[in-house]
């Protein structure tokens, strides 16, 4: 039974920084498993319908690396996102710098980002709030501009139906 889920709130905090708060009805043990653990990633970060993730790779540990590619399946376009833990605080806190991939390796296009998470305890739940640090402000911009709080709500509804099972 889902209990006060709201949608993620997405807030600008500067010209470089988005943070985006979801809360779960579940415990921090539970929802840190979803974020961490490579076949819990690959069912629910899957971005809109028409979307796949073919790859999810991760060294879950300080210095580990990680790789996500994700594929639309129509357009057949591919974002290849890797990158490495910088911190580990079980069940409070993962820093990660990650590398965006968009497109072929010929004319794509690279950005890179540090991505902090953090896990609140709250009310019977858990706050997770992702702060998104972008390289400039053209890049936070383009992010906001392409819906990235939608497809993270996308994917925070589908670890609620994990979290359910």
């Amino acid at each position: 039974m889902r209990i006060n889920m709201k949608p993620a709130v997405v807030k600008s905090l500067s010209e470089t920084k988005v943070e985006v708060i979801r809360r779960f009805d579940s415990s921090v043990e539970s929802v840190w498993k979803p974020f961490t653990n490579s076949s819990l990633v690959s069912q629910w970060m899957l971005g809109p319908p028409g979307w796949s993730m073919p790859v999810c790779e991760i060294d879950f540990r300080i210095g580990g690396n990680y790789r996500n590619v994700f594929r639309n399946e129509v357009e057949g376009l591919e974002i290849d996102i890797t990158g490495a833990f910088r911190k580990i605080a079980t069940h409070q806190k993962i820093v990660q710098d990650e590398q965006h991939k968009i497109g072929s390796s010929k004319g794509g296009i690279t950005k890179s980002t540090v991505v902090t998470l953090t896990f609140e305890s709250v009310n019977e739940g858990t706050n997770v709030r992702t702060l998104i640090e972008y390289g400039s402000k053209k890049e936070r911009d383009e992010a906001l501009a392409t819906g990235t709080g939608a497809a993270m709500e996308m994917g925070y509804c589908r670890i609620d139906e994990l979290l359910l099972n």
